[in-house]
């Protein structure tokens, strides 16, 4: 028997509890016969001062990111969307292995989770090989996603840390200050832009950003849906988020 509404695929997504952007953005992204299921790490938002309250902060989320994966197994999902992406940086090329393989052992069913989904979408496009990127982390995190980058054939560039004041304020950053950023971010030394941080609303910046910059320009919640809908075969075009959506 196959789920009325998801009669393609079911998605298991988790996310972090403070997390208010992913849900509507994959939402957003969702086509005909596939359903997103979303189940909420817990984690307590507080005041972050400091690289070591940030890395805690995230480390948390690693700590209870497999109750999450427990809790959505129970409505029986195809496939995995990870819609956290700092932990899955962390360690490196190895790392997000390990990271991964933690996953899909517990749940017994593949994932897609944000940093091999930017590693795939630069791929896609083809030949890159210098890149930006921006976060709403701290510098410790920052490092991180660089070194991840590095492993995987990339050279950062440039790349700024937003440094949010708490798990919630991510998702209060305004397009004014993403604009600024871009524009900081660009440059002939530059193949493409990368946004990290899923609570960060930027999926329809980047979009419209492609167009001026003329460049790609990736948001991880875009690229982890898009990696998710193209691991299971489903290859239609989602307008409207950008190129990666429509042309790949």
């Amino acid at each position: 028997m196959t789920d009325a509404l998801a009669w393609r695929r079911k998605f298991g997504v988790m996310g972090p509890s403070t997390n208010t952007i992913v849900q509507p953005d994959f939402d957003d992204l969702r086509v005909p016969g596939v359903t997103n299921h979303y189940s909420r790490i817990l984690v307590k938002d507080g005041t972050i001062e400091s690289d070591e309250q940030f890395m805690a902060l995230t480390r948390g989320i690693a700590d209870n990111v497999i109750d999450a994966v427990r809790s959505v197994m129970t409505c029986a999902p195809d496939y995995l969307v990870m819609g956290m992406s700092a932990v899955t940086f962390y360690g490196g090329k190895k790392g997000s292995y390990e990271f991964l393989e933690r996953i899909e052992s517990e749940s017994n069913i593949k994932a897609s989770i944000g940093s091999h989904s930017c590693v795939a979408a630069l791929e896609a496009y083809g030949g890159i090989k210098r890149i930006s990127f921006v976060s709403p982390y701290y510098p410790s995190a920052n490092a991180e996603v660089k070194q991840f980058f590095s492993d995987n054939g990339f050279e950062t560039v440039r790349n700024i840390n937003l440094q949010c004041p708490s798990a919630i304020a991510i998702s209060e950053v305004p397009d004014s200050r993403l604009i600024e950023v871009l524009q900081q971010l660009d440059g002939p030394d530059v193949d493409a832009i990368v946004q990290v941080g899923t609570n960060m609303s930027m999926m329809r910046l980047a979009a419209f950003a492609e167009k001026w910059l003329n460049k790609p320009v990736i948001a991880i919640n875009a690229a982890t849906y898009w990696h998710a809908l193209r691991a299971n075969g489903i290859t239609d075009k989602v307008h409207g988020f950008g190129r990666l959506l429509e042309d790949f």
